[in-house]
């Protein structure tokens, strides 16, 4: 049975929830533009128009987590058990700061993930395009293929959540964790779409947004303070497979 990381995949999904207020910024226009190109009448296309969307979207997130994850886990086992731990210590290091620095761009006081987010866009220059080949989206797949390309949209959020969940350094749990991170994004762009201007105003509330932003901060310590402590136990479980070793010899 496979060793899921359910502390991962929570964390994440409550990072996604609590980042909704950037997601509406960054993607809420787009929904609300495919939510009107519909005739108000047609409420059930809109909904699975909307819906498509953010599935495509999340679809997009797991499969950048799984190349990513992939490239990560393999790395680290081309090196020495001390020099992994040390890589996948780093990698939680960087996961962290990340966090720290989105919510401090949540909360207006400091905003340098902007740049992390202009060199995203080099490679978005060249996915953006795409997206005009599903333009109308008036299906359900168009709007799954539509979300899918958005999905690679510079982000600092993103880039944060795929930092936490890339550090695993195990596909499935990176895969999984960035999963919980769309749906946790997916009740505030879903509600973007369908009711726009009235959701927005209430993720935009000042003291809503500093909640979330100390709240992504206190993620970002917290996985600093966990980034030795999983290495740790790693050493433990080696050390107690060489006694064994040890004692069966």
């Amino acid at each position: 049975m496979p060793d899921i990381n359910y502390a991962l995949i929570a964390t994440t999904f409550i990072l996604g929830f609590f980042g909704s207020g950037h997601c509406i910024a960054m993607c809420g226009g787009i929904c609300s533009a495919l939510s009107f190109a519909l005739p108000a009448a047609k409420i059930g296309l809109r909904i699975k128009i909307i819906l498509g969307y953010n599935l495509g979207r999340i679809a997009s997130y797991m499969t950048i987590a799984l190349v990513f994850s992939a490239l990560t886990e393999t790395f680290a086992k081309s090196l020495s058990p001390n020099f992994s731990q040390v890589y996948l210590s780093s990698l939680r290091i960087i996961a962290g700061c990340l966090l720290i620095a989105m919510g401090l761009y949540l909360a207006n006081w400091w905003r340098g993930l902007t740049y992390l987010e202009r060199v995203g866009q080099l490679l978005w220059k060249h996915i953006a395009p795409v997206s005009k080949k599903f333009i109308p989206v008036t299906s359900f797949l168009k709007a799954v293929l539509y979300g899918a390309v958005w999905g690679w949209l510079p982000c600092g959020l993103v880039y944060s959540a795929l930092a936490v969940s890339v550090a695993e350094a195990n596909t499935l749990n990176s895969s999984l964790a960035m999963g919980a991170f769309g749906l946790g994004t997916l009740p505030a762009l879903f509600a973007t779409g369908m009711l726009a201007d009235k959701f927005k105003k209430i993720l935009n509330n000042k003291h809503l947004r500093l909640f979330f932003a100390l709240s992504i901060i206190g993620f970002g310590v917290w996985t600093l303070m966990y980034s030795g402590g999983h290495n740790h136990a790693q050493h433990n479980n080696s050390g107690n497979d060489h006694s064994t070793h040890m004692h069966n010899h």
